[in-house]
């Protein structure tokens, strides 16, 4: 299997960041042959490198790098070995590296240790014994060691889990690229540990998925940092990733619209766009552990592929949301129709918005800015929201009271802001009424929560008031035969309850006319049957009165309906 000069082998681990919410390919880099050259290592594979002084450090690791360049080239490949994975641990626990991005720690720093390597064997060393040890330190104090006539220095750490160790600077691992650029022209220095070609074979041998022996002499030319075999197969990689996402995205579209109505099924469709988000994890382990990319281009296309995995995973989020609203609404203790219901998908909505935020709060931590940044960005970014959404923030606090409150629910005929209708939604920015004429209003949620709100879906009846008026000069007797008749009409009528009995009355007398005041109530209040009702009532009023020969005052108002008012 070929290999780099690290030994990486195709075994990737996924970790989970905090809340579950962020992952991570962690790169693995394979183990080394069982050899003569690393026998006694292998009996103390838990051993930690040896950091405590600027000797120890830089000893611990060339012999280690060199170790490994050793075997690289003399097997060309290496198997399964612990005791490789302790020395690769001793190596890179020799570079402070705590600059790097997690998302792109391990490719840069492997990428440093070699660059350093390849410019340490360029440059003349003091002699070892000029080299701080542990006793020197500890006699002079000394904090930090540069190598002579270089800007390469030994550093002691002063914080974190490693306070104390001497390590690489993090300046210097940062800079390694640009010293072997400086210094890569010039001749190996003669010394027992130089591993010539050492950096060439790091960046142009592809990892065990693709078999080096296929690829023809001109592919490994290289132009922009890459050879050309590895330009080629990044974009493969890039447009294969492309199409995976959009065929998994269609797909779920079609499953999540065909299985809507069955809630069960429709939760299962999450796993489609879990699997799109795995498709920028998988490119980005192709792309790093196989084609080897390093350099700036590792670390933009790493960045690139984290974003779309934390967008992926947002998106993730947000259905995982709808959908935990849908299973909840399905339970027979919530009706569908209902402002419980609404309620659920708002707090299944507001969770998840929460939940993303923290995710992307998490995620940026993870591809390198800082925190202080990322709360600054989102309080700039939540200001600017704020200001130009201030109306739809209204509304939405809005239907938050409305949903709390329940002055109303959907399918109850209310009137509000001079609408009457039956209400047929109640959304996160307005209410929808469907008026009596067909039409469909739409009410901001904000205005609905601030305005007055009559309820006539929940009245317990129907109330009807009217006045008859009969001539002024009418006898005193005719006035009683005419309540006397209007009573016997409403007497124990269809719809009366006990605690609310009609009422009829002599209201007022003027020199036109006497006027009778009427009022019932009819319960239940069904619409349709108070119609005939009421219309029963006015045809026998005009009938007894006919009959009595009984007339109405000119210019009086005859039987009429008002509209229904609730008490």
């Amino acid at each position: 299997m070929p290999t780099n000069g690290w030994g990486n082998k195709g075994v990737v681990s996924t970790a989970v960041a905090r809340f579950s919410l962020q992952a991570y390919s962690v790169i693995v880099v394979s183990t080394l042959l069982s050899s003569g050259v690393i026998a006694a290592d292998s009996e103390f594979p838990l051993q930690a490198a040896d950091t405590t002084s600027p000797r120890a450090t830089l000893n611990t690791f060339l012999d280690g790098m060199q170790k490994i360049h050793r075997i690289v080239e003399g097997s060309g490949r290496l198997s399964s070995s612990a005791s490789h994975e302790t020395l690769r641990n001793q190596i890179l626990r020799c570079v402070d590296d705590r600059q790097f991005a997690p998302a792109v720690r391990s490719s840069l720093t492997k990428e440093a240790c070699v660059c350093l390597k390849e410019t340490l064997d360029r440059i003349e060393l003091p002699p070892e014994s000029e080299w701080p040890d542990a006793a020197k330190v500890a006699e002079q104090n000394i904090p930090k060691w540069t190598i002579p006539h270089t800007e390469i220095s030994i550093v002691r750490i002063k914080e974190g889990t490693r306070e104390g160790e001497f390590l690489f600077s993090s300046d210097t691992v940062e800079r390694a690229t640009e010293f072997y650029s400086i210094v890569k022209d010039r001749d190996y220095v003669s010394r027992e540990s130089t591993t010539p070609g050492f950096y060439e074979r790091f960046v142009s041998e592809p990892g065990w998925m693709i078999p080096a022996n296929f690829l023809p002499l001109w592919s490994r030319t290289r132009f922009g940092g890459q050879a050309i075999w590895q330009w080629v197969g990044l974009f493969i990689t890039f447009v294969l990733a492309l199409i995976a996402v959009v065929v998994i995205y269609l797909t779920g579209q079609r499953r999540a619209a065909r299985y809507r109505s069955d809630v069960g099924r429709y939760c299962l469709t999450l796993v489609f766009p879990i699997s799109a988000m795995f498709v920028p994890l998988i490119s980005r382990y192709f792309i790093v552990e196989h084609l080897q990319i390093y350099g700036q281009l590792v670390v933009t296309v790493a960045f690139v592929l984290e974003v779309v995995f934390l967008f992926a995973m947002t998106f993730v989020v947000f259905s995982a949301g709808s959908r935990l609203a849908d299973l909840i609404i399905a339970t027979p203790w919530i009706q569908p129709a209902g402002l419980d219901a609404q309620l659920v998908l708002l707090a299944c909505r507001v969770i998840s918005m929460i939940a993303a935020t923290i995710l992307l709060l998490e995620g940026g931590q993870q591809l390198g800015l800082s925190v202080t940044t990322l709360f600054a960005g989102a309080g700039v970014g939540g200001l600017a929201v704020a200001l130009a959404a201030q109306d739809s923030l209204k509304n939405i606090l809005g239907s938050m009271m409305i949903l709390l409150d329940k002055p109303f629910k959907v399918g109850e005929k209310v009137i509000a802001k001079g609408y009457e209708g039956v209400v047929e939604d109640i959304g996160l920015r307005s209410t929808k009424m469907r008026l009596g004429t067909g039409h469909l209003v739409s009410i901001p949620n904000e205005e609905m929560a601030r305005s007055g709100i009559e309820n006539i879906g929940r009245r317990p009846f129907i109330r009807q008031s009217f006045k008859i008026e009969i001539p002024a000069d009418t006898s005193a007797d005719k006035c009683r035969r005419v309540l006397e008749i209007l009573r016997k009409i409403l007497v124990d009528h269809e719809g009366m309850a006990e605690d609310r009995p009609p009422a009829v009355s002599l209201n007022n007398i003027n020199e036109h006319a006497i006027e009778i005041s009427i009022k019932y109530w009819y319960h239940p209040p069904d619409s349709s049957r108070f119609s005939a009702f009421n219309e029963n009532v006015v045809l026998q009023i005009l009938e007894a009165f006919e009959s009595e020969k009984i007339g109405f005052a000119s210019q009086s108002f005859n039987p009429r309906a008002v509209t229904p008012k609730q008490l």
